[in-house]
């Protein structure tokens, strides 16, 4: 669970469209926003490696502190990467009361992937990677983890499979496909292959006997 915080140091700054936010990020800065908890959005730019550093450490929730203010309790809302880098762009951050569950999204990590037909030549799909769960700010874990030992090609794991961990509850519908377990081709050609085989000595056997009764039935026929 996420039952601790990270002091986060911003400063804020007048919105100035696009050119001022590539102004920024030139500088080492990243732009962003703060909503909610009864306030007036606040813009604020922050030193990249100074976030970098926070949202890879943090849990949900972040103490975040305006030209040294007061701290107040925010989480992630959202974060725009750059396609090719990866580098934060812009970050939203949301006001919480720690007291109040919010909604928010987590990462979702399969286990034991090597324990399942992936082992025999089985390709998993991974269709769903983030799962939404409600808690109060500081119960949001940081990863929702489930293990797939034992998934034969075929079959499929739900939503309602993933157990949620203590004080949360993961919404959506449980009949959701998070993963699927799906023949690969290595596995389909390796099947043709047995498959003809198998025909061509059946084949084989059905000949070569057709083929003693005709030498018997000649064999007859000269001795009479």
């Amino acid at each position: 669970m996420s039952e601790k915080t990270t002091s986060l140091s911003a400063s804020r700054r007048e919105p100035n469209g696009s050119r001022g936010a590539r102004r920024l990020r030139r500088e080492g800065q990243v732009p962003g926003t703060v909503y909610g908890g009864g306030k007036d959005p606040v813009s604020f730019q922050i030193e990249a490696r100074t976030l970098r550093n926070a949202l890879a450490s943090t849990g949900a929730v972040i103490d975040l502190s305006l030209d040294g203010e007061k701290p107040e309790p925010v989480v992630l809302k959202e974060r725009a990467r750059h396609p090719v880098s990866g580098e934060t762009m812009h970050v939203d951050l949301l006001r919480v009361d720690l007291a109040k569950p919010i909604q928010q999204p987590v990462p979702l990590e399969l286990l034991d992937v090597e324990d399942s037909d992936v082992k025999v030549g089985g390709i998993l799909e991974n269709t769903v990677r983030e799962l939404v769960v409600e808690a109060v700010p500081t119960s949001i874990p940081d990863v929702i983890q489930h293990s797939v030992a034992g998934l034969k090609v075929g079959a499929s794991v739900t939503l309602g499979e993933i157990q949620a961990p203590a004080g949360t509850t993961i919404i959506g519908d449980p009949e959701l496909v998070i993963a699927t377990m799906r023949t690969s081709r290595g596995m389909v050609a390796s099947e043709a292959s047995g498959v003809v085989e198998l025909e061509t000595e059946v084949i084989g056997e059905e000949v070569a006997g057709v083929e003693d009764d005709a030498h018997a039935s000649d064999s007859a026929e000269r001795n009479q």
